[in-house]
């Protein structure tokens, strides 16, 4: 069907296909030269990780310029299910670090504030610089406390009336991160900022901003099993060249890919949880991955040797 907008031409199509069996399915991979070893084991599979799920990690092993969606000679489908196996267990530890990075900057961003503007600083559009963001934020804090369950939450309100939301220490605990990052970054006092990005070791307030939307944007899609080994994400953050604590001297290959604030993270766990192992977890997992497919991260040649990661 061809439709005509002024002089623009927009060509639409209906999607026809119909859905298929998990043995179709087999058979599809089959034709399009994936080897599959073991067909009951690879059934098992797909009835418990989806094809369309799996199907965005084995498109690194299809010939490029290829409508067809043809696979490599010699690929094999165990290959595409150990790249899976991989990302799932990134996913989880880099989750795992994500909870340590959030409870301390919701702890330090509270402590920091509170003690200059009061208890409220968060309901006060004066201490912000976009309105309108201010606005989506109360608007967001107000939903995220009604939703919540918390029982200090639920005495509050049974003994106080006003203000309209419980003090920070109390309502912050129930934020979402990306809010808590949209707080920070709009908040108008940079030193109180500086505080708070200092006790991270990091000399200015702008790192932690775009670190924090880095990590917030991460956060979401390890919430929703997302894939990460080679996904482009849609924060870059900003990488000093030195930096007070243990740091990399070699840029990352690609900075949008997740190599860039895998370590950014593990520099925030030097001041958060000084026996943390996740430097240690990151590079025995690491290790195990040929360089072609560390190179879908973005991590560099040689990366192992950075002081980062040889705490």
């Amino acid at each position: 069907m061809r439709t005509t907008v002024g002089l623009s031409f927009f060509i639409t199509m209906k999607y026809d296909k119909r859905p298929i069996d998990i043995s179709q399915q087999l058979q599809l991979l089959q034709q399009r030269g994936l080897r599959i070893l073991d067909i009951d084991e690879a059934v098992k599979i797909l009835n418990s990780i989806s094809y369309f799920r799996l199907a965005s990690y084995w498109q690194t092993f299809e010939e490029h310029g290829i409508e067809s969606h043809q696979f490599i000679q010699g690929c094999c489908f165990d290959e595409v299910v150990e790249l899976y196996l991989f990302d799932k267990k990134l996913r989880g530890l880099i989750f795992s670090a994500i909870q340590d990075i959030e409870i301390a900057l919701r702890t330090r961003i509270i402590h920091c504030f509170s003690l200059r503007y009061g208890a409220f600083w968060f309901m006060d559009s004066a201490l912000f610089k976009n309105e309108t963001i201010f606005n989506n934020c109360l608007d967001n804090i107000n939903k995220e406390v009604k939703r919540s369950n918390e029982i200090f939450l639920k005495e509050h309100f049974e003994k106080y009336d006003e203000p309209s939301l419980p003090p920070v220490w109390k309502t912050m605990e129930v934020v979402s991160f990306g809010t808590l990052s949209k707080l920070f970054c709009n908040f108008k006092d940079v030193e109180v900022k500086k505080l708070v990005a200092k006790s991270f070791g990091l000399p200015q307030y702008a790192y932690l901003e775009s670190w924090m939307k880095s990590i917030s944007a991460l956060r979401n899609c390890c919430a929703h099993h997302g894939r990460l080994w080679n996904k482009r994400l849609p924060f870059i953050p900003q990488l000093p060249t030195r930096l007070p604590l243990s740091w990399i001297s070699l840029k990352p290959r690609q900075q949008f890919k997740l190599y860039a604030p895998i370590c950014c993270m593990a520099y925030l766990e030097q001041s958060i949880k000084p026996k943390s192992t996740f430097t240690k977890e990151i590079v025995s997992l690491l290790s195990n991955l040929p360089t072609s497919a560390l190179k879908h991260m973005g991590v560099p040649l040689e990366w192992e040797k950075e002081t980062l990661w040889r705490l």
